[in-house]
């Protein structure tokens, strides 16, 4: 693949990019933006990603990444909650807080679970009604960000690895399916969530 041919299918998908895509692609940015800074907003902004991408995921054969988008939806009303919660002095009850070796290893379980069940699945959903899946990318993304919201939710540190490699994994991923939008949208989400995961370090450094 030449730069010249990668430049060009860039200009050709920014053209043909649908308002929908944009919104979200936004949403998306500024919820990432609002939880780096631990900030509420993340969730209801957040919505709006989720909504839409599940619908352009559902689309487009990317039949993991819309599971995930639907389920980031369900664990946003959870997180939500829970991040809205205040302890008798009006504050957070929730802190950012760093995963025991226990928890950890509890996450690399989880992951792998859902890792084999997603591609599984898609392995055979691409046979009977998906042909344009990628069942070992869409698993890798979707586990790794089923694993990322379960712990931004609960303010884990650890999360942010998750977002990490959900963000590398959809970059090529959407960028074949011609969202060309979408994968720049996820690089964006790379640099945020490097840029995340510091910050929370740092606040878990202060307040030890």
């Amino acid at each position: 693949m030449t730069l010249s041919y990668l430049l060009s299918e860039i200009i050709t998908g920014l053209k043909g990019a649908g308002v929908m895509e944009i919104i979200a692609a936004l949403a998306g940015i500024a919820s990432v933006w609002f939880s780096k800074r631990e900030h509420i907003l993340v969730y209801p902004v957040g919505l709006v990603n989720t909504i839409f991408y599940t619908y352009l995921s559902f689309s487009s054969h990317l039949i993991g990444e819309a599971a995930v988008n639907l389920y980031y939806t369900i664990i946003s009303l959870w997180g939500w909650y829970l991040w809205n919660k205040k302890d008798e002095k009006h504050k957070p009850e929730l802190r950012v807080t760093e995963s025991t070796a226990r928890e950890k290893g509890f996450q690399i379980l989880f992951f792998g679970l859902l890792y084999v069940i997603i591609f599984f699945s898609l392995t055979y959903l691409k046979k009977a009604f998906a042909p344009g899946a990628i069942p070992w990318a869409d698993a890798l993304a979707s586990a790794s960000a089923f694993t990322g919201m379960y712990l931004m939710a609960k303010k884990k540190l650890e999360s942010w690895y998750w977002w990490i490699i959900t963000n590398i994994a959809s970059i090529p991923l959407y960028f074949v399916k011609g969202f060309v939008v979408t994968s720049l949208y996820y690089i964006i989400l790379l640099g945020l969530a490097i840029a995340g995961y510091l910050s929370w370090k740092k606040k878990i450094k202060v307040a030890a």
